[in-house]
């Protein structure tokens, strides 16, 4: 089955701007992500992006650059929309890949063996869509109704034993897989057998803002980069 990744990096950021190439623990983040797709054995490796700069900096790092459109490029454009004409692209250059791997660039605290793991558990549980989770435990969710507080997940006035708590999944972000057939008749990243790849609850966190930014560097060189050194 050929495989591709293909990476979502747009130019315009409104909660930190040019993020995507923002030096992250010594290299442009979007850097991170290129080569954890490289590293897990993708040879075929894309970014999407309207920005020339994107483009430039990923090819440094060994990805293909494809010119996204500005109409798929703001922020009311979804990425089915632009992994749809990344797809189209390739499909004119006579490439046909049937399996999609869609990492997020702002995810960097991951492992390229992350991504491998997820190739392995597609292909042998024969889902159609994955996508990268962590466990969410003791997570007592809430939401305010006409101005009183109600429990979303639970019952506050009978509240259940950590042991006793149902477990759920947190859709991290992290990255998703998709065959590309599911994504051009239904223009969602997830659809038919469905499945997930489990990670560390520290991998969850992504950047939107500075404060991201900065915890997720703490947190990158903590558990990744000093294990590296070790």
């Amino acid at each position: 089955m050929m495989k591709a990744a293909i990476i979502l990096a747009r130019g315009g950021s409104i909660g930190l701007p040019n993020k995507n190439i923002l030096t992250f623990c010594g290299k442009p983040l979007i850097s991170w992500t290129i080569q954890h797709c490289l590293k897990s054995g993708i040879e075929d490796v894309y970014v999407s992006s309207d920005c020339n700069k994107i483009l430039s900096i990923s090819s440094e790092y060994g990805a293909i650059g494809i010119k996204r459109p500005i109409e798929l490029s703001g922020p009311e454009a979804t990425s089915e929309s632009a992994w749809i004409h990344a797809l189209e692209y390739l499909e004119k250059n006579n490439l046909f890949p049937e399996l999609i791997i869609a990492p997020q660039v702002t995810s960097p605290i991951r492992h390229d063996n992350d991504i491998r793991k997820g190739l392995d558990e597609f292909v042998n549980n024969g889902y159609d869509s994955l996508f990268s989770a962590s466990l969410a435990e003791d997570l007592f969710l809430w939401h305010q109704k006409q101005g009183v507080l109600e429990g979303i997940n639970h019952n506050w006035n009978n509240r259940q034993r950590r042991q006793d708590f149902p477990c759920q999944l947190i859709e991290n972000g992290s990255f998703y897989i998709f065959k590309s057939d599911l994504l051009r008749t239904h223009s969602n990243r997830l659809g038919g057998k469905i499945g997930f790849n489990l990670m560390e609850k520290w991998k969850m966190f992504e950047i939107d803002d500075i404060e991201d930014f900065e915890l997720c560097e703490i947190l990158m060189k903590k558990y990744i980069l000093e294990k590296i050194c070790e």
